[in-house]
């Protein structure tokens, strides 16, 4: 019995020595955003701190490319105070209705040394070859765009091509 005793304590020794690792944020929100009058598309995801965020850190995104290839990066500069971590791709082509595309985050200190990496994944509801491969404004004030607006009465609204299936 004595034997089982100190085999119990043993083990809660152990355990109270290993601290899990401390999360730092989680998942508030994920969506494709798809702007028709600048034609374009990127994903928006957003983080809620659960902890104090280390200053000078970073989130570093990375986007899976419906295009095909690399993942498209971003980084995002942490402050302590955040109360929400917004991350948005650049301007995406080939989003596809139906398709998960994957998303992964890497929370780091100012050293680099990673912290938290989450992974999520990002349902496109809507095709992307319902916008215009070309914006249909252009300028401050939003004048037609002359690559979409032709002469003579022409409206070329034609999507992206060449998209892989």
């Amino acid at each position: 019995m004595k034997k089982l005793a100190v085999a119990g304590l043993c083990l809660l020794a152990l355990t109270a020595c290993q601290r899990e690792v401390e999360k730092l944020a989680e998942f508030s929100g994920h969506i494709f955003v798809f702007n028709y009058r600048l034609s374009k598309a990127n994903y928006v995801v957003t983080l809620r701190p659960t902890a104090p965020l280390p200053e000078g850190g970073m989130a570093i995104a990375r986007f899976e490319n419906p295009r095909g290839g690399e993942p498209l990066v971003t980084e995002t500069k942490l402050y302590a105070k955040m109360e929400k971590i917004v991350l948005e791709s650049p301007n995406l082509q080939c989003v596809r209705e139906g398709r998960s595309y994957a998303v992964t985050i890497d929370l780091a200190d100012a050293k680099g040394k990673l912290l938290q990496a989450l992974d999520t994944t990002v349902l496109a509801t809507i095709d992307q070859s319902i916008l215009p491969a070309n914006s249909i404004v252009v300028g401050p004030a939003y004048d037609m765009n002359p690559k979409v607006f032709k002469a003579g009465g022409q409206i070329d609204l034609t999507p992206v091509q060449d998209c892989p299936a």
